[in-house]
């Protein structure tokens, strides 16, 4: 995250109080990976805190590599994947579900893309202009087409929920990429996921929904049998 140590840690505290709010709002345990999503840049948040502090200190050039790798396998690798599988989850529709596990299979894809990159490619991250930046040498030649396949991994899913308030997600992840590609272009992974753990308080407020639908739907389940 941008700024400092002690934005990361408190972002970290906040999105972790409202993942908990939300899994408290739990009513069946398909909705457990949907309500967890806060928790998810809770500690990726976290994670940055961490090397807000340890990156001026050479000494610790190998805890600043784990936590770095450890950053980006929730950014890169678990999060296109969490989003798809977490919203499929809830759907109900079996023609919205069929889209979904498309999007699940790109998620899969980027995944496995970004694992092989950050395995067999080097990644450093370095603080400059108030900034966490992460350099990642990777492929140029699959760059745009792989950023362009995360991008739908980790937008489209909600766009295609038949829960009313999922789209608001969607449109504000989106915003926000837009916003950290234009303004913060040398520091998109670490800037666009504050953006992102920001949106993510809207979670909250869709498993409120969530668990309206949940309850009426299981109600009528159980009557009609």
């Amino acid at each position: 995250m941008c700024f400092s140590a002690t934005a990361s840690f408190g972002a970290g505290v906040a999105l972790t109080v409202i993942g908990v709010a939300s899994l408290k709002k739990v009513q069946h345990p398909s909705q457990i990976l949907f309500a967890a999503i806060p928790l998810i840049f809770a500690v990726q948040q976290i994670a940055e805190g961490v090397l807000w502090l340890i990156l001026p200190h050479p000494a610790l050039l190998h805890l600043q590599k784990y936590i770095t790798y450890f950053f980006l396998v929730f950014a890169q690798i678990i999060w296109p994947l969490w989003l798809p599988v977490a919203v499929l989850l809830l759907e109900k529709s079996k023609t919205r579900r069929l889209f979904q596990k498309i999007l699940i299979g790109i998620g899969l894809l980027v995944s496995g893309y970004l694992t092989y990159c950050l395995i067999h490619y080097p990644v450093h991250a370095d603080i400059n202009c108030y900034h966490i930046a992460y350099e990642q040498v990777y492929p140029a030649k699959l760059r745009v087409m792989g950023g362009l396949l995360y991008i739908i991994a980790t937008i489209a899913p909600p766009l295609f929920s038949h829960i009313r308030r999922m789209w608001i997600l969607s449109l504000t992840v989106f915003i926000s990429y837009i916003i950290t590609t234009v303004f913060y272009d040398n520091y998109v992974v670490s800037v666009w996921c504050f953006f992102a753990s920001v949106v993510s308080l809207s979670v909250y407020f869709i498993m409120r929904e969530v668990s309206e639908i949940d309850k009426a739907f299981y109600k009528s389940y159980v009557r009609d049998k």
